[in-house]
């Protein structure tokens, strides 16, 4: 019996097939667990420090690798909850690359959703110059809406403003229902539900209506672009083909499925 014979085209190496020449000796500036953290290969990792172990200083130094090993810093999205801190970590990576890493996208849940959707936000019903709603200016809008709908003077007992902001931002987050989040955690108004759900529709309509978003509409808005729009997903998701989230224990249900639509190719 014959044996398979197994062919093999040797080629004269190409610029790109000669091994990068990395200008930092990782090895020697982490200990084991950090450099087995900064050197992994692609798909998805998670990383769990302790305090004092390190962790920053991983994340500055995966980002150095990344970029290190030839990956196009515009490709690297670092997203951390205060802009303070991305700052930080790209002035730390900035000491060991060089200025390449001022292409790197780096930023909070929020701002980088915001530029997302001004850039892509259309197929949503999302122009480029919404405005953005802080906290006081979004629970005004829903006491007008209240107003409107005849619920500020109907009963003594329904919630004020900042209550009901409460709860409609917990029903996002949270991918819940205003109903399931009433029953679980406001159950003392579940005598409201029904009037509670129609201010929250009308509420939703008032933004829309005005090309307004509260802070929470950035992830629910960026969020339900990725779901719903095929071809901006894919150019986002090929745009940013490494992303590292600081803290990632914190995030909360809608900000991992957000994680979870830009990691999908």
């Amino acid at each position: 019996m014959e044996r398979e014979v197994k062919t093999y085209v040797l080629k004269r190496p190409t610029e790109e097939a000669v091994p990068r020449k990395l200008s930092i000796d990782y090895a020697a500036a982490l200990n084991q667990q950090q450099l087995a953290a900064v050197t992994a290969g692609d798909g998805p990792s998670l990383v769990i420090a302790g305090a004092g172990s390190g962790k920053t200083r991983t994340l500055v130094y995966r980002v150095a690798y990344l970029i290190d090993s030839g990956v196009d810093p515009s490709n690297i999205l670092l997203l951390t909850f205060t802009r303070k801190s991305s700052q930080e970590m790209l002035e730390r990576v900035g000491d060991l690359i060089g200025t390449s890493s001022q292409r790197v996208c780096g930023g909070t849940f929020h701002s980088v959703a915001n530029m997302l959707l001004r850039r892509n936000g259309r197929s949503v019903g999302i122009e480029p110059g919404f405005t953005i709603l802080d906290r006081g200016d979004a629970e005004d809008l829903i006491a007008l809406v209240r107003s409107q709908l005849g619920l500020n003077e109907k009963d003594k007992r329904f919630p004020r403003k900042g209550t009901i902001m409460e709860m409609i931002s917990k029903s996002e987050n949270t991918l819940r229902s205003l109903d399931e989040i009433i029953l679980e955690e406001f159950s003392h108004f579940s005598d409201h539900s029904e009037d509670l759900g129609r201010l929250q529709k009308a509420y939703q309509a008032a933004k829309r209506q005005k090309q307004l978003l509260d802070y929470d509409d950035l992830l629910v808005m960026l969020r339900q672009l990725l779901l719903l729009d095929e071809a901006a997903r894919a150019r986002i998701s090929s745009q940013y083909r490494y992303i590292l989230v600081d803290e990632y224990q914190d995030t909360i249900r809608l900000q991992a499925d957000v994680i979870r639509q830009l990691a999908t190719t």
